[in-house]
């Protein structure tokens, strides 16, 4: 009996698996379930695809944290070591002369130190909360041209054109709209990196590392 078991029970189980084989195992999806069309990521909030073919990032919250990694995909992809046609270095794409503003003076350095870099971009924030106080205070909450004004859109809009292009696109009633050497506008920044909690940084005159 116990040698009968021995055969059989090895033959039964590759009889078993063999019959998988001859089997189709494909299922076909149902029509209800299948994506016919692509589907639309909202990045930050009312962004669509359709009106700017961008790639977007994972949306990670909208505190700070998100605000900043926002920001940083948009200018480099994240990427801390990188540098631009035009000499803007790493993550955020400073230029020389902002990183002076801020207390540093050695652009190999930078790039090669991710913790500065986002010290430093931390610091042109609150020293843009500062020149930009005012101007917080009186536009948020409000429409300028075609832009709906908060804080963290007017952040944006500065760390992509100076507080001063800010100011006088503000002032200018959305008029004096100002672009980046790649086309980039300030109405643009203030519409894709609006409604972020930017409490977190507190303003100050002359921010530095």
């Amino acid at each position: 009996m116990r040698k009968w078991i021995n055969v059989s029970c090895p033959l039964i189980v590759i009889f078993t698996l063999g019959s998988y084989g001859f089997k189709n195992t494909e299922k076909s999806v149902p029509d209800f379930l299948r994506v016919k069309e692509p589907t639309l990521v909202s990045f930050p909030k009312d962004e669509t695809i359709n009106e700017y073919p961008v790639e977007l990032p994972p949306f990670v919250g909208s505190s700070y944290i998100g605000f900043k990694e926002a920001i940083g995909f948009k200018e480099s992809q994240g990427r801390y070591g990188v540098v631009n046609t035009l000499g803007y270095l790493g993550k955020y794409q400073f230029g020389i002369g902002t990183l002076e503003l801020v207390g540093i003076y050695n652009a190999d350095y930078f790039l090669r130190n991710p913790q500065l870099q986002e010290r430093a971009f931390k610091s042109n924030i609150s020293r843009n909360m500062w020149i930009l106080r005012k101007d917080i205070k009186r536009y948020s909450g409000f429409k300028v041209g075609n832009s709906h004004i908060t804080e963290s859109g007017i952040i944006a809009a500065a760390h992509l054109a100076g507080p001063g292009n800010v100011k006088k696109f503000l002032r200018s009633g959305g008029l004096n709209d100002v672009s980046d050497d790649y086309g980039t506008t300030i109405s643009r920044y203030m519409k894709l990196f609006s409604g972020y909690d930017l409490s977190i940084v507190v303003p100050k005159k002359n921010a530095r590392i």
